[in-house]
Order: structure tokens, then sequence, then C-alpha cells
């Protein structure tokens, strides 16, 4: 064999290196996408959170205005009856002769047990 026939003993090392060269730029470029991805994926994860976030407050703001439109409601029923309970009634006559009737009706049955 001839010296020009021989690879140079260098040929070998130099491939394996430009094979680490291209390994390692293939590596950086999975690591760069899957930081590109990741970033993605977070900000996704943001805004669906921030998305939730805004739908229970809505809900939770809805929930409050019933509850405080049911609580004015019973409080101005509860005012409304408080009102017509201080009002004075005068009874009519058919109403002074019912009460009439059952005064002398319990003072009967008070009377006749105690005999």
């Amino acid at each position: 064999m001839t010296a020009a026939g021989l690879d140079s003993p260098f040929d070998g090392v130099e491939a394996a290196i430009a094979r680490v060269l291209d390994a390692e730029h293939v590596a950086r470029d999975a690591v760069t996408q899957a930081s590109a991805t990741a970033a993605a994926m977070t900000e996704e994860a943001r805004a669906a959170a921030r998305a939730l976030a805004e739908r229970t407050e809505r809900r939770i703001r809805a929930v409050r205005a019933a509850f405080e439109e049911r609580a004015a409601a019973e409080v101005a029923a509860l005012d409304a009856a408080a009102a017509e309970a201080g009002v004075r009634h005068e009874l009519t006559s058919d109403e002074l002769a019912r009460v009439d009737v059952a005064v002398a009706t319990l003072g009967a049955e008070l009377t006749r047990f105690g005999s």
C-alpha cells in the first residue's frame, strides 16, 4: 500500500468529532424546541387559570347579588309585617259577638269543671 492510499489517522477522529458536533447541534435544537413548547404550555395553563378565575368571580357576584336581593325582599316583608302588626285593628260588631260567645263558652267550661 502506498502512503497516498492510506487514510490519515486523524480522519476517524475528525469524523467522530463531526458526529459529536452534529449530535450536539440536534440536542441543542431539541432543548430549544422543548423550552418553547414548555413556555407555550405554561402560557396556555395561565390563560386557562385566568379564564376559570374570571368565570368563578362572575358566578360569585351573581350568587351574592341573588342573595342580597332575596335578603332585601325578606327584610321588606318583615318590615311590612311589623308595620301591619303595629296598626290598631278595630273589631267589627260580628267579631265582638264572636269574642263574647267564645268568652261565655270558656267561662261555662271553666265553671263546669270547677263544680
